[in-house]
C-alpha cells in the first residue's frame, strides 16, 4: 500500500510539474532571434522577352493567426474557403523592376497596397504587364501591372478560384481565361447532422493505398468539395476589365492554350469520389474547348487511382500534354505493363498522339523501358524532350523524340538518379506569343543547358551548349573556385545572366559579356542581412566509413570557438538509398555559398555555442528491392564515422553528440538511439516510428508489410521503446499532412516511451503542417532544440 501511494505521489507530483510549464511560445536567444528576423533576400523574375528583370520580396514567415484561419479539409486540399483558395500562398511584400538594356537606371517600385496579401506573379506573353493575385478575407482577386510604370489595379469583377488550378491560359497579349467562382454559385450546403454513417467496403480487390491524409469522409464531404472546388471559365480582357463567363462550370483541374488554332485543352474531376485517395488522383473528363468554351471534342477518361498496385499506375491514357506550336496535337502516355511494375516487361509505356481535327484514333510516337514521367516540347522541328525512370534500377534515362516518326529517338543522358557529378543539366526554355513554355534551341540545332555542376570539389554551376547534331556538349561558362556563380540564361544579345555569391558576400545578379564572359556588370547590389553569421566558421569534411564507402559533412562552429575546443555537437542528417557505394560518396553543397539561415534551420545551434555538423551523408546501399534489410547496420556504421571523424577534428566531444533530423531524418534518429549507444540524445521532428502504419511501403520501400514483416517490425522504434534510454525530444505540427507522419506518430510514441520508463519530451505545434512556417513556431522550435541540447550536453562554452 506504501508503495502504491509512493508511485502516486511521485506521478501527481509529476503532473504538476508538467501543468506548472507555461504552455506558451518561447523565444530563442536573442542571436538566434536577431537572424530569424532579418530581411530575407529577394527572388527574382525574368520577363519573357529578357528584357525586364523583376525583383520580388516574399514575406519571410506567416503569423499563427493565419494559420488559425478557418479552413476545410477535403480530398487532401487544405481549403480557404471564404477566399476560394488554398489555405497557404507564398505572399509578396514587394516588386522592383529593372530594365536590363540600362542596368544603371533606377527601379522602378510596384506599390502594392495595404490589406491583403499579393502572390504569383505571372508575366504576359509580349512582357508588357504581369498579373498578381491578391487574396482578402472573402475572395481572391486578379490585379493588373503595367510593366512600363510600375502601376498596378484590381480586374474588377473578377473573383478567382484557385483551389485546384492557379494557373491562367493566354489567349492573347491582352485576353486570358481563367478559373473563378461561378456567377449563379450558391450558398454551401448545410449540415446540421450527419445523414448517417460512413461506409466503405473492399470485396477481395487489393487496393494498397498510402496513408494520407485531409481525405474525403462522406456524402456531406463530398458535397462541399464539389461545392467549393467547382470553378468557371472566364474569358477576361485585361485592357478594359470587361469578362464573361463561358462554357459550364465545372471542377476543373487544369487549363491549357493547345497550339495557335483557338483552342483550349481542360481537364475536369468528375464523380465518383474517392475515400482513399486525394483529388489529384480522382477521375477526370480531358476535353477541348475553344475560346468560348465550346466543347469541341471529348478525349476521353482518365481513370481514378484506386485499387493500383504498389508504386504502379492506372491503365488507360493518364499523364496529357498538348503542343505549344502550331500543330496543335494531343499526347498522352499509356502503360504497356498493365500498370504493374512488378511485371517484366521490355517496355512500359507508350507515348500516343492525336492530330487536329482531333477524329479517329490516335497513334503511338514512342515507347519507354522506364515509367515515362517528362515530356517538354522542342522549338525546333516536331520533336520533343521525353523523360523516363526505371525505380527497380533507380535510373533515369532521357531521349530526344522525333514526335513525326522521322527518326529514330536521340539518346541524352542516362544514369543513376543518385549520380549528381554526371547530371547534364537542364535545358533551358523561352516562352511562346500563347503564354506557353518550349524548349529553346539555339541556331536550329543547339540546346542550352544549366546545371548544379556537382563535383569532387563541391558545386560549379555551369551553362553548356549541347549540339544535338554531333551529340556533344561544349562548356560555355563554369563558376570559378572562389564564387559559387549559378547561371540563370543566356540572353538574346549574347550577355550571360547568373547570381552570384561567395562565403563573405550576398547573392547578386550579374551580367557577363565579351569572351568568355569576363566582363562583369553588377546588376543588383543586396546587403548582408545577418553579418553575424559571417563569424561561424564552415568547411566541407569527407572522410570514409568502415566498410569504405566515403562520406562527409558540413562542419559548423561557432562564432566564439577557439581552436582545440571540443564541444557538445548536434549531428543533422537525413538517409538516402543508393545503389552502390560510388555515388553513395558523392559531394553534396559548396564552400563557396553564402550562409543564410531560416526557418527552424539546426544551423541556428551555432550561434548558441554547439558545434554543428550538418547535412551528414547517411546512405544506405543495397538493391532497391532489399536496401532496408541492413538500413540499421548501415546508418550505425555512418554515424560511428561521423563521431569518430568530428572526434579526430578535435572539434567535438565524443560524450556530447545529439542527433537530430527531420520527417525521415527523425526516423533515422529514432532508430539510432534504439539500437546504438552512440548519442548521449536525439531531436526527433515530424517523424513516423511505426511503419506497421504505413503498410503499403515507405520512402524507398516497395514492399508491403505483409511481404517484409520483419524488416517493418526492426525498422520502427516504436518496438524498441521498452529499450530506448537516452533522452529524446519530439516535435511534431498539429496539422502535418504529409503521407505518413500523420501526428498520431508521435503522440503514440511518446505515450510508448512515457509508459516504459523512457526520457521524452514531446511538442505539437499548432495549427502546423510537415514543415513549420509561423514566426512563432519556428522560434519555440529553436528554442526547444537548444534548451534540450543545454539539458543534455554540458555548457558548450564553458572551458574543459
Amino acid at each position: 500500500m506504501l508503495k502504491a501511494l509512493t508511485w502516486a505521489a511521485a506521478a501527481l507530483a509529476a503532473t504538476a510539474a508538467h501543468a506548472a510549464e507555461p504552455q506558451i511560445y518561447q523565444q530563442p536567444s536573442a542571436e538566434i532571434r536577431a537572424v530569424l528576423d532579418a530581411a530575407p533576400l529577394p527572388g527574382h523574375s525574368l520577363s519573357p522577352d529578357q528584357r525586364t528583370l523583376a525583383s520580388i520580396s516574399l514575406a519571410r514567415y506567416r503569423s499563427v493567426a493565419e494559420l488559425a484561419r478557418p479552413i476545410l479539409r477535403l480530398a487532401g486540399r487544405r481549403i480557404d474557403a471564404a477566399a476560394s483558395s488554398p489555405q497557404l500562398t507564398a505572399n509578396i511584400q514587394a516588386i522592383t523592376l529593372r530594365e536590363l538594356a540600362n542596368p544603371d537606371a533606377a527601379e522602378r517600385v510596384v506599390k502594392l497596397p495595404a490589406g491583403g496579401t499579393f502572390s504569383s506573379l505571372r508575366w504576359s506573353p509580349d512582357s508588357r504587364h504581369f498579373l498578381l493575385n491578391r487574396r482578402t478575407a472573402n475572395a481572391t482577386e486578379l490585379w493588373l501591372g503595367d510593366v512600363a510604370t510600375g502601376k498596378v489595379g484590381p480586374v474588377k469583377g473578377v473573383k478567382l478560384n484557385t483551389i485546384l488550378e492557379a494557373s491562367v491560359a493566354w489567349i492573347s497579349n491582352d485576353e486570358i481565361i481563367a478559373l473563378t467562382v461561378p456567377e449563379q454559385r450558391g450558398p454551401a450546403p448545410a449540415f446540421d447532422a450527419p445523414s448517417g454513417p460512413s461506409i466503405q467496403e473492399s470485396m477481395g480487390r487489393n487496393s494498397p493505398e498510402r496513408t494520407l491524409q485531409d481525405l474525403l469522409k462522406n456524402s456531406q464531404d463530398d458535397a462541399l468539395f464539389s461545392h467549393y472546388a467547382s470553378s468557371a471559365l472566364r474569358r477576361i480582357k485585361l485592357s478594359t476589365g470587361a469578362s464573361r463567363e463561358i462554357g459550364m462550370p465545372g471542377l476543373y483541374a487544369s487549363l491549357e492554350v493547345v497550339g495557335t488554332q483557338g483552342t483550349l485543352i481542360t481537364e475536369r474531376l468528375v464523380p465518383p469520389f474517392s475515400y482513399q485517395v486525394t483529388w489529384n488522383d480522382f477521375a477526370r473528363q480531358v476535353e477541348l474547348r475553344d475560346f468560348n468554351g465550346k466543347l469541341l471534342r471529348d478525349l476521353g477518361k482518365v481513370k481514378l487511382k484506386e485499387g493500383v498496385p504498389v508504386e504502379g499506375v492506372i491503365t488507360g491514357p493518364r499523364n496529357f500534354w498538348a503542343s505549344p506550336r502550331a500543330d496543335g496535337a494531343i499526347y498522352w502516355v499509356e502503360a504497356l505493363d498493365g500498370g504493374d511494375q512488378r511485371n517484366k516487361v521490355p517496355l512500359r509505356d507508350r507515348l500516343m498522339r492525336l492530330d487536329p481535327p482531333y477524329q479517329g484514333d490516335a497513334k503511338e510516337v514512342h515507347r519507354t523501358v522506364g515509367r515515362l514521367g517528362s515530356m517538354a516540347f522542342v522549338d525546333a522541328g516536331d520533336r520533343a524532350i521525353v523523360s523516363d525512370f526505371d525505380r527497380d534500377r533507380l535510373w533515369i534515362a532521357t531521349d530526344l523524340v522525333a514526335l513525326d516518326g522521322a527518326a529514330q529517338p536521340q539518346r541524352l543522358q542516362s544514369r543513376s538518379m543518385r549520380d549528381r557529378y554526371n547530371d547534364p543539366g537542364q535545358p533551358l526554355t523561352r516562352v511562346l506569343p500563347n503564354g506557353r513554355g518550349i524548349v529553346r534551341v539555339d541556331g536550329g540545332d543547339r540546346l542550352l543547358l544549366a546545371g548544379n555542376g556537382a563535383s569532387k570539389d563541391g558545386d560549379l554551376p555551369f551553362i553548356d551548349s549541347y549540339s544535338l547534331k554531333e551529340g556533344k556538349a561544349t562548356r560555355l561558362f563554369r563558376s570559378g573556385p572562389t564564387h559559387y556563380e549559378r547561371p540563370i540564361t543566356l540572353l538574346a544579345d549574347g550577355r550571360l545572366l547568373s547570381s552570384r555569391e561567395s562565403a563573405t558576400e550576398p547573392p547578386n545578379l550579374v551580367l557577363r559579356s565579351g569572351a568568355g564572359f569576363e566582363q562583369l556588370q553588377a546588376l543588383t547590389r543586396n546587403a548582408d542581412p545577418a553579418p553575424q553569421l559571417r563569424a561561424i566558421k564552415r568547411e566541407l569534411v569527407k572522410f570514409k566509413r568502415a566498410d569504405g564507402v566515403e562520406l562527409s559533412f558540413w562542419l559548423y562552429l561557432p562564432p566564439d570557438y577557439q581552436p582545440g575546443e571540443r564541444r557538445p555537437t548536434l549531428v543533422w542528417a537525413y538517409p538516402l538509398e543508393f545503389t552502390d557505394a560510388s555515388t553513395a560518396g558523392q559531394v553534396s553543397g559548396s564552400g563557396s555559398r553564402f550562409v543564410t539561415l531560416a526557418g527552424a534551420s539546426p544551423v541556428m545551434m551555432a550561434l548558441d555555442g554547439y558545434v554543428v555538423l550538418m547535412d551528414a551523408t547517411m546512405p544506405v546501399v543495397g538493391d532497391p528491392k532489399t536496401v532496408n534489410n541492413s538500413f540499421v547496420e548501415q546508418i550505425t556504421a555512418n554515424a560511428q564515422a561521423i563521431i569518430d571523424k568530428a572526434a579526430e577534428l578535435g572539434v567535438s566531444d565524443p560524450q556530447q553528440m545529439v542527433v537530430g533530423g527531420h520527417s525521415y531524418g527523425a526516423f533515422m534518429t529514432a532508430n539510432l538511439l534504439a539500437h546504438t549507444d552512440l548519442f548521449k540524445a536525439g531531436i526527433a521532428r515530424s517523424g513516423a516510428y511505426n511503419r506497421t502504419l504505413t503498410p503499403f511501403g515507405f520512402q524507398s520501400e516497395r514492399r508491403t508489410y505483409w511481404e517484409a514483416q520483419d524488416v517493418y517490425l526492426k525498422l520502427s522504434p516504436f518496438n524498441y521503446a521498452d529499450k530506448l534510454k537516452e533522452p529524446l525530444l519530439l516535435i511534431h505540427g498539429e496539422s502535418d499532412d504529409n503521407p505518413g507522419t500523420f501526428p498520431i506518430q508521435s503522440a503514440r510514441f511518446y505515450q510508448a516511451l512515457a509508459g516504459t520508463g523512457g526520457q521524452v519530451r514531446y511538442v505539437v505545434l499548432p495549427h502546423e503542417s510537415h514543415g513549420y512556417s509561423a514566426r512563432e513556431s519556428v522560434g519555440h522550435t529553436l528554442w526547444e532544440m537548444s534548451t534540450w541540447m543545454a539539458r543534455q550536453t554540458r555548457d558548450p562554452r564553458a572551458p574543459r
